[in-house]
């Protein structure tokens, strides 16, 4: 850069050299700002409520415009009901009949995807249609439970199948399609596709032939085993649309930790972790902005931490001070990196959106 200042401004070199001087203070100027300002990096937070006076609510997910969809209920009688919060209010979806439901995922279109029990008590997969829960039936099992949809609208869980297994499905088109596994055959495995990205590739988790379960990537009718971070397990739980997946695998010392694979090599990164290095650590979502979120228990305590730049952090450390909030999980993220999950406010367990300032 210096020879090409002298080149230009030739028979000035004093006033280049002056130049370049101030270049670079602004340079470095602007460089610690952008350190500041990302290490200065908080959220706002809102208090999602409940349905029912001290009751509690979990939220699982959060669409582009901010509306987020989880489960409310009341430990005194023991009942729990899909909700939309959207405008500053929560509404109750209620469930297929029985007594719980969840809404585990949301798409820009505010199509909610989760499980609910039905009148005689059996798990069943939703899909919402308007205000309205509809069954998308099972593998030939009984039962089912959706976690994931795309803005395409197709849906991601675990279904049983007519001899009894675990498989995980994508419901497209009004079809529910065995995605298989990666050898397991036994009923007490439990296999799961997680999430779908929008190009229709599913992430999730499944048992091997010898009893082992792997994090996987399933595209275009091919389920691919995912690696560890040197250890015997992983487990998948977001994909965002870039291809890039998180979820939790274990290290070579024993440890779970929190990762991004970035496919289609699919390559682990160890996120790493802030409370101790032998806390345990899950990546639960991750935006197209490569920003995870998830959770971290260390000496019986849990927390909710975000990914960003680089580092895992605390998300407690990045609320206001003295809200009384305690984040014990983050479970969803959306491309404006608002994060949503469940905490402890007074003593009661809420549903929280945190947004960034």
């Amino acid at each position: 850069m210096e020879e090409s200042c002298r080149a230009r401004f030739a028979g000035t070199e004093e006033l280049a050299m002056k130049t370049l001087a101030s270049l670079s203070v602004l340079i470095f100027v602007a460089a610690m700002a952008t350190t500041m300002c990302s290490a200065q990096t908080s959220y706002s937070i809102t208090d999602l409520g409940t349905i029912n006076t001290n009751g509690y609510s979990v939220a699982k997910a959060v669409n582009i415009a901010g509306e987020v969809t989880g489960g409310a209920g009341s430990d005194s009688t023991n009942t729990s009901e899909v909700f939309l919060y959207s405008n500053g209010k929560m509404i109750s979806l209620g469930t297929l009949g029985g007594n719980s439901g969840l809404g585990n995922a949301i798409n820009g279109s505010a199509q909610i995807a989760g499980y609910s029990t039905n009148s005689k008590g059996t798990y069943r997969a939703f899909l919402t249609s308007g205000s309205t829960l509809v069954d998308i039936g099972d593998l030939g099992g009984g039962s089912a439970v959706a976690y994931g949809i795309n803005d395409v609208g197709q849906v991601v869980g675990s279904a049983v199948t007519a001899n009894g297994e675990n498989h995980p499905f994508l419901y497209s088109g009004g079809k529910m399609i065995d995605l298989g596994t990666l050898g397991s055959k036994n009923t007490d495995w439990w296999n799961v596709a997680q999430s779908v990205n929008n190009s229709g590739v599913v992430a999730g988790t499944s048992y091997d032939a010898t009893g082992n379960f792997f994090g996987f990537v399933w595209k275009n009718g091919r389920m691919l085993k995912l690696g560890t971070l040197g250890g015997a397990w992983s487990q998948a739980y977001g994909i965002n649309n870039k291809g890039q997946i998180t979820g939790v695998a274990y290290t070579k010392n024993g440890s779970a930790h929190a990762f991004v694979a970035n496919c289609p090599t699919c390559a682990m990164r160890d996120l790493g972790t802030f409370a101790g290095s032998t806390s345990t650590v899950w990546g639960f979502a991750i935006n197209d902005s490569g920003v995870v979120i998830g959770q971290s228990t260390f000496q019986n305590t849990y927390h909710a931490f975000v990914f960003s730049a680089g580092k895992i952090k605390d998300l407690n450390s990045l609320i206001p001070a003295g809200s009384g909030w305690v984040l014990n999980e983050a479970d969803g993220i959306n491309a404006a990196g608002q994060i949503v999950g469940l905490g402890t406010i007074k003593g009661q367990t809420h549903g929280y959106l945190l947004t960034p300032q």
